[in-house]
């Protein structure tokens, strides 16, 4: 089916379902996200203009074989045009003890490459974070309107864990970080 077709397709489905819609308001909806912890991730970018980096805690694994992940970007957000235009990214998976980097991307009004220590370049030439241990560089192979965001599969194409990945996962929940620990197993 023609990529068109399928984005009137996706586009006449969403008014219809909105046709129905009688739910919450986008402030309960918020709340309700708020209260649900969602793992943090960085996503870096360079579509020609310059890096773009954004923090976010939609990243989910959706299959291993192939290795394919998504995300959701915001119209909101200044990096997305650039995201959406990159053909490739690198995915960082960020744990408790890389939180400035997650701090740095989600800072608005900042030059989040402006400390050359902090990144560098792969050899294909995506941007990337040096002190995440856990990184994905992936190829953008779909995308998905979905209301004012825009829905990204990426396969990855390789990785880069390192030993330190085994540090404590960092979560995000009702405005806050927090670190999980031994002690928040239940």
């Amino acid at each position: 089916m023609d990529a068109s077709i399928q984005d009137q397709a996706a586009s006449e489905r969403l008014e219809a379902a909105a046709e129905e819609y009688h739910g919450i308001g986008p402030d309960a909806f918020k709340a309700a996200f708020r209260r649900h912890p969602g793992g943090v991730s960085v996503i870096t970018a360079d579509d020609g203009t310059g890096p773009v980096a954004m923090t976010l805690t939609s990243l989910a694994s959706v299959s291993a074989e192939p290795p394919l992940l998504i995300f959701s970007l915001s119209d909101l957000s200044s990096a997305t045009p650039t995201v959406r235009k990159a053909e490739t990214f690198v995915a960082h998976l960020i744990n408790a003890d890389e939180i400035d980097i997650a701090k740095l991307a989600a800072t608005h009004g900042i030059d989040r490459f402006g400390d050359p220590a902090l990144w560098d370049r792969m050899p294909t030439g995506e941007p990337y974070y040096t002190g995440v241990a856990n990184r994905l560089r992936c190829r953008t192979v779909d995308e998905i309107r979905a209301g004012a965001s825009t829905v990204i599969v990426g396969l990855v194409l390789e990785s880069t864990v390192l030993p330190e990945t085994m540090a404590e996962p960092l979560a995000y929940q009702n405005r806050t970080w927090h670190r999980l620990d031994d002690g928040s197993s239940i």
